[in-house]
């Protein structure tokens, strides 16, 4: 594993410091669900070695994680029978490059992105599915 950054959260769920529900992982990316998902099913794909900015990664890097990002979008649209599965890279909150992944339905309302909190025991429900459609 590549350089990590002590105080970056993500960096802390890479190394099981802190806890997530990992829907896929392997020896450079993690893919896990989102603590304030926008819709059930939302998942955070990240590279484990500590990059802040998509432009400050390789490009070798880009192209995994956006041939990764497919692989679990058709994954994510079969578990949660999506009509689709919208992709979004933004990253003020939190500096280590992640691409949120998120089912979308026609006519969702869904205008104005407004995390909220799973129910009890739903994100671990949904991970599982998520998985499982891999």
């Amino acid at each position: 594993m590549s350089h990590m950054e002590e105080n970056c959260i993500f960096c802390k769920i890479i190394k099981n410091e802190i806890s997530s529900d990992k829907v896929y992982e392997d020896e450079k990316f993690l893919g896990f669900m989102t603590i304030e998902p926008v819709s059930d099913g939302h998942i955070l794909i990240i590279p484990k070695k500590h990059i802040v900015w998509m432009q400050d990664a390789d490009d070798q890097t880009i192209e995994e994680i956006f041939k990764l990002s497919k692989k679990l979008m058709i994954g994510l649209k079969k578990a949660t029978k999506a009509d689709y599965i919208q992709l979004s890279i933004s990253g003020e909150q939190i500096p280590h490059f992640h691409i949120h992944l998120f089912p979308r339905y026609y006519n969702d309302g869904l205008l104005h992105f407004t995390p909220r909190k799973y129910e009890e025991g739903k994100k671990g429900e949904v991970a599982k599915k998520i998985t499982e459609a891999l």
